[in-house]
């Protein structure tokens, strides 16, 4: 049996980001790296081309009467950049302590790999254990996945004989306490462009008988909220519904408390709604943010113009219940109704992603047709969790997305089980990001135990 810790210093070299076309040869190789793994472990590997980078699905056939869980996750990784701030190179792996750093070790290389060796584990101890695997490794993921939809509808035949699909892209606040999500927001995005001169005009010969398009979009951007901090829409709450009691008892478990969340943020106060906490804000509420914002001069000094064009990069996360399209409709009518007269406005839609919910078996909510396969897979997790980690799970839903968890659900009809690898000092998306190898040990023995309780009779 491999080493995990050796194959994921092997992961990590390979610079596998997806969104620059310089690291083609570093997409390949992690591709191939992940491929060869599968085979070398008995499984049947595809590796399915798109239109950028490809998809890997390694089945473990069976009898149609054992169970089937598919295994999600990526082997694309964010930029690097800024280089400089990396105290190690970033697709050199380094142990640090009981860390390994390097660009991907927890988003999302570290955590695929804890789900492989458990498999492999698995396997090499009983090659004919009852369960049918399948792997689903995309390169896309920090790209907004372009090509996952097509994929998913194509394969749909192949993909929706699953019971559930089981993987480990979300997070866990401390070493000690293992998280299973249960919910995601999903997300819109938009950019708006504000245009008012043919060209950008000197201010002084000009300033003062046009309206300028910064102010134009800043005065706009200040309508989309009200003073509370919700959302000034017409019908942007109408589809969120009530939080179930249970799940903010979960919350409550947590023990997060608001004065060490807001010195993490390094901010002077939160900005949330009457009555609501910041914990509850970012998993019960859905949001409108501004992303980015630009016009005019951006160099060194001054440069005193009027802009011809400003523009602002719009996103929204939804809660479960709401509709992007409905939500994006909604977004657009209230900017176009708002527009300022001296400026034509450009509405440019993005991509866009399900939110997404997953209830447990025996809570108040859980749907009456539940698959029975799922609630083994939610009781297995319990009982693995609250072994290997010394308390129970709690069921908590989290601010982020990864719109394909929705995608999976409107396609293939199949919830997930989110088991969460990655702490808050891991460093997602930013410099010197490692992934803890405790945290690595325990979710390889929790993993194996989840699956080998799934087999039993």
């Amino acid at each position: 049996m491999f080493d995990p810790v050796e194959k994921l210093k092997e992961f990590i070299r390979q610079p596998s980001v997806s969104a620059d076309s310089k690291f083609k040869d570093g997409m390949r190789g992690a591709q191939e790296f992940v491929s060869g793994l599968l085979r070398s472990m008995g499984f049947d590997v595809e590796v399915v081309k798109t239109d950028l980078h490809p998809i890997i699905l390694a089945q473990r056939p069976g009898p149609a009467s054992w169970p089937h869980v598919i295994i999600y996750g990526h082997y694309d990784v964010q930029p690097a950049d800024p280089l400089n701030l990396w105290e190690s190179p970033a697709f050199e792996p380094t142990i640090r302590g009981n860390r390994m750093y390097g660009r991907g070790a927890a988003d999302n290389k570290g955590p695929l790999l804890t789900h492989i060796t458990a498999v492999g584990q698995l396997l090499e101890e009983n090659p004919n254990l009852p369960l049918r695997i399948t792997f689903m490794i995309e390169g896309e993921e920090e790209m907004g996945s372009p090509s996952f939809g097509p994929f998913i509808r194509a394969y749909r035949e192949r993909l929706k004989s699953a019971d559930f699909v089981f993987l480990s892209d979300t997070g866990i606040p401390n070493e000690q306490q293992m998280v299973i999500t249960a919910g995601l927001r999903g997300l819109v995005a938009l950019e708006v462009e504000a245009t008012g001169p043919n060209s950008d005009l000197h201010s002084g010969l000009h300033g003062g008988v046009l309206l300028n398009p910064i102010q134009a979009l800043a005065e706009l951007c200040a309508s989309l909220h009200t003073p509370d901090g919700r959302v000034n829409i017409p019908g942007f709450y109408d589809d969120v519904l009530d939080v179930e009691p249970w799940e903010r008892e979960e919350l409550r478990k947590l023990g997060a408390k608001e004065e060490d969340y807001r010195k993490f943020l390094g901010i002077d106060a939160f900005h949330v709604p009457p009555g609501i906490t910041p914990f509850e804000a970012v998993r019960f509420l859905p949001t409108l943010e501004f992303n980015g914002f630009g016009g005019g001069y951006q160099g060194e000094g001054s440069k005193t113009v009027i802009p011809s064009r400003a523009f602002v990069k719009i996103t929204c996360r939804l809660v479960a219940n709401q509709v992007p399209d409905k939500i994006r409709a909604l977004v657009i009518s209230a900017i176009e109704a708002r527009a300022p007269k001296g400026v034509r406005l450009k509405i440019v839609p993005g991509h866009s992603g399900e939110p997404y919910v997953v209830v447990p078996p025996d809570r108040t909510n859980t749907p009456k047709d539940q698959s029975p396969v799922l609630a083994r897979a939610f009781r297995a997790t319990d009982a693995a969790v609250t072994e290997i980690w010394g308390r129970a799970p709690l069921y908590l839903r989290e601010g982020g997305s990864v719109p394909i968890i929705g995608e999976i659900k409107r396609v293939l009809g199949l919830d997930s089980v989110m088991m969460g690898l990655f702490l808050p000092q891991d460093n997602l998306h930013a410099p010197n990001e490692s992934f803890n190898l405790e945290v690595m040990k325990k979710g390889i023995a929790t993993s194996k135990r989840i699956l080998a309780a799934l087999a039993q009779p």
